[in-house]
């Protein structure tokens, strides 16, 4: 969609995009809209977004002249107790095509960094009483939201979750213990009243008063290690950026110690030492491509780690040695060879938030009273690399989640003054999802709606997943190349979801939401 006004957001549920809307055209900033977006997304898309995760927020603030990362992802525990007292159990997520093993459970709770994160983005840049910002998702939560069909389907493919518990099952399920169906209502009063008190009391409730202590509570009891010691301390990190220069375009996204945007920086140097791409969208040559570059990023991240020394210069060009002679034999052989949500603001004088956050999938606990589940991030396979139970205490967790701007001319761009912002949900699909993205507008010439569109591929070990939508020799292609792989009939959210807005040298607002999640945009 296009807008002239106040300004433009793109997010995973129309109850979360309207809030901010709402903030919007109420005078709000793109900061307050998208602190506003973020509290209904907890009630809206309860799946992926929740008080009890964590997240990052990229703060491109035209009046401070400045672009800042805020990392309220969450934190390692202080203590990790005896495994024999650790309730960590195992379920399994089935996409349709392929599933994806998760641990829940206390045992699997990190420290939650969401409520300092809302405050401390609103102290930085917010414009609005923190009352105003909550209040559309205080009143949906005591209305009730819709359950869409896309957040069904989420509940149904990770439902044991959801199940897990008393809590859960009363807030998810029907009397029957069914899993609330598309077209049912959810109401959670307990979460309206926690919003509410939150912006009158501040973060303090949650990180030092009866929150914190009804969590300390559940976690001692039910085989946890969180303490009020690890609320306590917890606090949001104001990171600089991560900058990269690519095809004309400077893209501002997030730092180490976060492995995603440093991983979408090495792909996109490598694509840049590769040259320009000599083929269109969906091609043989530029399937190609894109394959040998995950592959090639994926093998780089086990052999380096996701640290600087991935954009070493020595480094980028071996591996781009490597990959154009790889890509010239295939050119010359025969060609029959998580949850995670996103919201992007930019208001009308500029300013823009790309906000990215995660409750993993859930531990299956809510905090009593709240209306809240904590997250299971000790639990994700891809942000514990080196083995579950082997972290170390009292740090700053990894995440593949990358909120991006992007400030330029690109090839689709109308102008010096041109910008975006945008980012994915998907677990382990975010940085393959952004980069595609990136490419199909700045390499290819993408609208941002053909760009968000376009279908991708996503490497994992060996196992290629190639979405819908390619072309029969493109598919042919891939088929030869990874003998482990699998053909998607249709778009999937497997895929990430990148919700992008945009704004035009002349001041025009729009952007997209990705249809794989159910995205929307609106303008206000």
């Amino acid at each position: 969609m296009q807008a002239r006004a106040k300004g433009c957001i793109a997010a995973g549920h129309p109850v979360t995009a309207g809030a901010g809307a709402e903030i919007l055209a109420a005078g709000g900033n793109a900061f307050d809209a998208a602190l506003a977006a973020l509290c209904a997304a907890c009630v809206a898309e309860p799946v992926l977004a929740s008080l009890g995760g964590g997240g990052f927020c990229l703060a491109h603030d035209r009046r401070a002249g400045r672009t800042l990362l805020h990392d309220f992802f969450v934190h390692t525990p202080l203590r990790r107790c005896e495994l024999s007292g650790i309730d960590f159990p195992k379920i399994v997520a089935d996409f349709g095509v392929a599933t994806q093993d998760f641990h829940i459970g206390m045992g699997s709770v990190a420290t939650p960094g969401l409520v300092r994160g809302i405050f401390a983005i609103h102290r930085a840049h917010g414009s609005l009483p923190m009352r105003e910002i909550v209040a559309p998702a205080v009143r949906a939560a005591r209305e009730g939201v819709i359950l869409t069909p896309f957040q069904a389907w989420i509940l149904q493919t990770i439902g044991a979750i959801y199940r897990h518990t008393p809590g859960a099952r009363a807030l998810f399920t029907d009397g029957s213990g069914a899993l609330l169906q598309a077209g049912a209502r959810i109401e959670n009063p307990g979460l309206a009243d926690l919003l509410d008190a939150l912006a009158r009391e501040g973060e303090a409730l949650f990180y030092d008063g009866e929150v914190a202590a009804a969590i300390e509570a559940e976690s001692r009891t039910r085989g946890g290690h969180l303490t009020r010691d690890d609320l306590h301390q917890y606090r949001v990190i104001a990171r600089e950026p991560l900058h990269v220069r690519y095809r004309g375009a400077t893209l501002i996204t997030n730092p180490p110690p976060s492995s995603g945007g440093l991983l979408i920086a090495f792909g996109l140097r490598l694509l840049e030492a590769l040259g320009p791409f000599e083929d269109p969208p969906r091609s043989v040559g530029a399937a190609a491509r894109i394959a040998a570059v995950l592959a090639a990023t994926q093998a780089a991240r086990g052999r380096h780690g996701a640290t600087p020394a991935l954009l070493d210069p020595e480094l980028v060009a071996a591996e781009s040695a490597r990959i154009a002679e790889e890509l010239a034999a295939i050119a010359a052989a025969p060609t029959c060879t998580r949850g995670t949500t996103h919201i992007s603001v930019i208001d009308a004088a500029g300013d823009a938030a790309a906000i990215t956050v995660s409750n993993g999938e859930g531990c299956g606990y809510l905090i009593p009273g709240t209306g809240t589940m904590l997250n299971n991030m000790l639990g994700e396979e891809d942000i514990n690399p080196g083995g579950f139970h082997r972290w170390a205490p009292g740090a700053r967790m990894a995440s593949m989640m990358a909120p991006t701007a992007i400030l330029g001319d690109p090839p689709a761009g109308g102008g010096e003054g041109w910008m975006a912002v945008l980012g994915s949900g998907g677990s382990k699909r975010i940085r393959t999802a952004i980069l595609q993205v990136l490419v199909g507008l700045l390499d290819h010439g993408l609208s941002l709606e053909e760009a968000v569109a376009s279908p991708r591929i996503h490497l994992d070990g060996e196992h290629l997943n190639v979405e819908a939508g390619q072309s029969e020799a493109a598919l042919e292609l891939l088929a030869g190349l990874y003998p482990r792989h699998s053909l998607w009939p249709e778009p999937n959210m497997y895929f990430g979801g990148v919700h992008a807005v945009a704004r035009e040298a002349d001041g025009r607002l729009h952007g997209v939401g990705d249809p794989r999640r159910a995205g929307v945009c609106l303008g206000a």
